[in-house]
């Protein structure tokens, strides 16, 4: 019974006071948008891209090997002493921080989903896991490459310093002060001797 000007469809969703359907419409739109979902799909939103598929096998590779060197030795281990975990799964690690840099970079440029912005939230989420179970949990740390460099441009620009003042005393003449007597005192020296005789 709706007329041209009335649209069914829009009848029936805000029938309800509270516009229940149109409300959770709208919320599950802006958390997709929010949480980035699309670039983890393919431009057609077939299903997960290539790079998504990639990662989260990584992770749970990841996953998979941190459980596995903590077989049994979880009770009896400290907090500091994640030796194995740290050596056994470095590899596995730093391979899934490489691909996760490197789909952050394609995805800044437009990658394989076409949507240029942050990474779907799955990803991010799954590498924020990844990174505080290495660092915080397992302590361990990958030394960084960039440490010689850092300390011998900072010794440089400490010793510049002592260079400058340095070279500064050593390539200033340094003049003797020769006191030069004035003639003045000779001349009040001799109005003294004339005095004497006259007087």
């Amino acid at each position: 019974n709706s007329s041209e000007s009335h649209n069914c469809a829009k009848s029936i969703l805000t029938s309800d006071r509270l516009q229940i359907v149109v409300t959770l419409s709208e919320f599950f739109n802006e958390t997709w948008e929010a949480a980035n979902c699309a670039n983890c799909l393919k431009n057609s939103s077939e299903g997960l891209s290539n790079s998504t598929v990639e990662f989260l096998d990584l992770f749970n590779k990841s996953l998979t090997c941190f459980e596995h060197n903590l077989q049994g030795q979880t009770i009896y281990l400290s907090p500091s002493n994640y030796t194995e975990v740290c050596k056994n799964c470095n590899e596995t690690y730093k391979m899934l921080n490489d691909l996760y840099n490197n789909l952050q970079r394609m995805n800044r440029q437009g990658g394989e989903s076409g949507h240029s912005a942050h990474l779907c939230i799955d990803v991010e989420d799954a590498m924020n896991i990844t990174r505080k179970l290495w660092s915080r949990t397992f302590n361990c740390s990958v030394p960084c490459s960039d440490t010689v460099p850092v300390i011998a441009v900072s010794s440089f620009i400490l010793f510049l310093p002592i260079v400058f003042y340095l070279s500064s005393f050593l390539h200033s003449k340094q003049k003797k002060r020769i006191l030069i007597l004035p003639k003045r005192i000779q001349s009040n020296a001799s109005l003294v001797n004339i005095q004497e005789k006259y007087s």
